[in-house]
């Protein structure tokens, strides 16, 4: 998808549950997180801007209970490029979100998946990533799978665009990478990856900044108070 102007932004981990009972309330610094967001948001965006979600956006298990939720997104300002976080049960087949997204009227909602879009001098691409936690198992067939999707992701970027990379989990971590991840964004020449995923006490060991050439910026909700990031030509990070 090509030609769209406006400014950009990126938020991850939403995590809404309007449609549900899974507040993230309960959780230490997310209190009134929704209020928090949406004045954010509204304050900062503008309909002609885009907005990245990075993955983890609604708590829901199903794409039919996601309704409140996009309902919600939807009727924010800008247009959202939507990506899969690790706690995205409702994930369905880019079809299938896409029709439920037509017959429901999101007409702001896009799938940022397989694909790139265009915004200004950028061409933005990602995909979700794979964990590489501390005692969690790799998974290398889901990695390799990740991996392709990166791919195909930058492959399809507008020449001539510089690309931004929009990860769920982190590449690289204090002490640790994901080092399938870090080759390709090495290959593809990127320079700037975003990512979320990380909260409360583990936003401390987040890598932020320049690493072996690649500008990281941690993106998850509470790392940025609630308050979507705008993309500028000169970060100051």
């Amino acid at each position: 998808m090509t030609g769209r102007g406006g400014a950009l932004f990126v938020l991850g981990d939403t995590h809404l549950s309007l449609g549900g009972a899974k507040p993230m309330d309960v959780f230490p610094g997310w209190g009134g997180y929704l209020e928090k967001l949406e004045a954010n948001w509204r304050k900062l965006v503008k309909p002609e801007d885009t907005v990245v979600l990075a993955g983890d956006i609604s708590w829901a298990m199903r794409l039919a209970d996601t309704r409140k939720d996009f309902a919600f997104l939807n009727g924010l300002p800008g247009q959202k490029l939507i990506m899969k976080g690790n706690h995205d049960y409702w994930w369905s087949t880019a079809n299938k979100m896409n029709a439920f997204f037509k017959a429901e009227g999101f007409d702001t909602l896009r799938l940022l998946h397989n694909n790139s879009y265009t915004v200004g001098n950028w061409a933005l691409c990602g995909t979700r990533g794979w964990l590489f936690d501390a005692g969690e198992p790799h998974d290398e067939k889901v990695m390799n799978r990740e991996i392709g999707r990166l791919r195909l992701s930058l492959e399809a970027a507008e020449p001539g665009k510089e690309k931004l990379v929009f990860l769920h989990y982190p590449p690289v971590y204090t002490g640790a990478d994901a080092p399938e991840i870090v080759a390709v964004l090495k290959e593809y020449g990127i320079r700037r990856v975003f990512y979320a995923h990380l909260h409360g006490k583990a936003i401390r060991f987040a890598v932020q900044g320049e690493v072996d050439g690649i500008r990281y910026k941690l993106v998850s909700a509470d790392g940025l108070h609630f308050c979507p990031y705008k993309i500028t030509e000169n970060p100051k990070m």
